[in-house]
């Protein structure tokens, strides 16, 4: 099989690159969609779907997925974790130093890991603010 070369930066995946790098609220692809209508209104949701997987696939953004809750972008590509709002869904970056998941420790049966992430749960500020009660058991919240 031949070697996938990256596919070049057009106008409107420029854009919608420009774009996800200015938020930082790590946008879903509906989100990221009304934002780049701003400056491309005849731009399809497909496009920029269609883009965002381009995107991904060339390392220029990184797919954010997690069990039951809608795939999320983030501009910054550098090493990182992530905290995830177990109430409203919100993302954000952990600022801590990182270093890489070393996973020769860890087997699953029937599996050969081969690298992974890490997401962190918590609850953001507005939740907070508004009294929701913290859920120390994990995610079960709103995704």
């Amino acid at each position: 099989m031949a070697e996938q070369r990256p596919q070049r930066m057009t106008r409107q995946r420029r854009i919608i690159l420009e774009e996800l790098r200015k938020l930082k609220s790590h946008p879903t692809a509906d989100e990221l969609y009304d934002a780049v209508r701003e400056r491309l209104p005849r731009i399809s949701l497909g496009t920029v779907y269609r883009n965002l997987d381009v995107l991904q696939e060339n390392g220029e953004v990184l797919k954010l997925e997690s069990a039951g809750s809608q795939k999320r972008f983030d501009g910054d590509t550098h090493p990182h974790y992530h905290v995830r709002c177990v109430h409203c869904g919100r993302v954000g970056d952990v600022e801590n130093e990182v270093a890489e998941l070393d996973v020769t420790g860890f087997s699953a049966p029937g599996f050969t890991i081969t690298g992974g992430t890490v997401e962190f749960y918590g609850i953001c500020d507005l939740c907070r603010e508004r009294g929701a009660p913290s859920r120390p058991d994990g995610p079960q919240g709103r995704q």
